[in-house]
């Protein structure tokens, strides 16, 4: 195994326990370019967040955009080079170069960060699940590519953006005291407004209730995105399929959770025990790989649905 591997398993195991038993039930070649992927994507989050190497976490927005810009030069430089002295850019070069992938899904996923870079309001659920789409619908794809799906199919790859919709829908309904203590709110203003929750009280005591509602609608939709994706899980290559159904079951059993658990569901982070995660790679292998067409996908919001949201100009670093 090379150090870039070594260091994108690394990376894997400190970020997402989740992702990194899924990611066992890959074939090797799949396996090593999954977490390659993975690790420039934790990267990625980590210097926008102002945590990569150590630092301190970084709110300011004019110091975010000019990490997002270098981020975006990066990137492309690795499309283009080939290699990187970076391991994370050293990663995604090799991803790119070893699957085909668009160069267009890495420069989407960047633009969601330039959604929480720069404030983006979300009035309406369609700005949420568009959201959805750039920071995870878009990994979904990517990772569909990296498991053998050509760029060219899809009807698939849009079953693989709908898994990555759902983890989001998922983690927005999980973390929504996390990301108030942040200044984010990802929930649709118009579902606050419908709710008598004033824009940026929604974690106050008297709003509990309501927000229990909310959330539930959230994750109402994120199952119906799960329902879509797994149709197309079950058409993936075997292993890969089982990896794909198991990182799904075991996400949609959070978002049961945080259903079960009503007004404490916030109390404290829910998440999966190990004996939880086995339990649905389990079920995953007994589920049947499918050879037959995919069946018409459900009337689910999708990228292109949304008109593309343009972020400010980026301000430009002062002269050296």
């Amino acid at each position: 195994m090379d150090e870039l591997t070594r260091w994108a398993q690394r990376s894997i195991a400190r970020g997402s326990r989740s992702f990194a038993l899924a990611s066992r039930l890959f074939d090797p070649a799949t396996r090593r370019r999954a977490c390659l992927l993975y690790a420039w994507c934790r990267h990625c989050d980590d210097v926008i967040d102002g945590q990569e190497g150590g630092q301190g976490r970084v709110g300011e927005r004019e110091p975010a955009a000019l990490r997002l810009a270098e981020l975006t030069r990066c990137t492309r430089a690795a499309i283009s080079e080939k290699q990187s002295s970076i391991n994370a850019f050293g990663a995604i070069s090799a991803v790119v170069h070893e699957t085909r992938m668009p160069e267009a899904y890495l420069l989407t996923h960047l633009a969601g960060y330039a959604m929480d870079v720069h404030e983006r309001r979300f009035r309406h659920i369609e700005d949420t699940l568009d959201y959805c789409h750039h920071v995870a619908g878009v990994v979904g794809e990517m990772m569909a590519v990296v498991m053998g799906v050509l760029p060219e199919n899809h009807n698939l790859l849009r079953r693989a953006a709908d898994l990555g919709i759902a983890f989001q829908l998922t983690n927005i309904a999980r973390d929504v005291f996390d990301d108030a203590a942040l200044g984010r709110c990802y929930i649709p203003e118009d579902w606050l407004a419908e709710a008598s929750i004033p824009p940026g009280d929604h974690v106050r005591p008297e709003h509990r209730g309501a927000l229990v509602g909310i959330v539930g609608r959230l994750l109402d939709l994120a199952d119906a995105y799960y329902a879509s994706a797994r149709e197309g899980a079950q058409r993936l290559p075997r292993r890969s399929g089982r990896a794909v159904l198991a990182a799904a079951d075991i996400y949609a059993a959070i978002g049961a959770k945080v259903r079960a658990a009503g007004p404490s569901a916030w109390d404290h982070r829910q998440g999966t025990s190990i004996a939880e995660k086995m339990r649905f790679v389990v079920s995953a292998f007994l589920t049947p790989h499918l050879a037959t067409p995919l069946p018409p996908r459900p009337p689910l919001w999708k990228k292109g649905d949304t008109p593309d949201w343009t972020p400010p100009a980026l301000t430009s670093p002062p002269p050296s």
